[in-house]
């Protein structure tokens, strides 16, 4: 019995890696906003929030945004700070700042949003994010 060696091993591609991100709305609209150059039409400020604090109140802040037809809202997140961490701490720098991204990204909210990107420096910079919702169609 002899045994054969593996004439080639299988290559996998991976799809090249996206400089920009997946644009879902309008370009105009989006370098508008990129721009600041649209006012958000509401704002949640997560500040001194945890993460079991912040996130029921970012879900309910999205489903009620998109409920009274708003487009264009801002979340803050903070940039976060250096500080030593607690006991029950594992992560501490800027934890909401990656962690709501994530949520936004995630059911509920996923079906409602149409765009998430950092906001202007003027509504907050890299501490703070534009979330364009999607139109809301059911009828009242």
């Amino acid at each position: 019995l002899k045994i054969r060696p593996i004439s080639s091993p299988t290559l996998i591609t991976l799809p090249p890696a996206q400089d920009k991100p997946i644009l879902k709305m309008d370009q105009k609209a989006f370098t508008r906003m990129k721009r600041g150059r649209l006012k958000p039409e509401a704002t949640l400020d997560l500040h001194g929030y945890t993460l079991t604090q912040a996130h029921p109140r970012l879900v309910h802040f999205i489903q009620r945004s998109f409920h009274a037809n708003r487009r264009l809202v801002l979340v803050i997140t903070g940039k976060g700070t250096k500080h030593n961490l607690l006991a029950d701490e594992r992560e501490g720098y800027g934890i909401l700042r990656k962690q709501a991204p994530i949520w936004l990204s995630s059911p509920p909210c996923k079906s409602k949003i149409l765009q998430v990107c950092q906001a202007h420096e003027k509504h907050g910079g890299s501490g703070a994010l534009y979330v364009y919702l999607t139109r809301n169609k059911t009828k009242i």
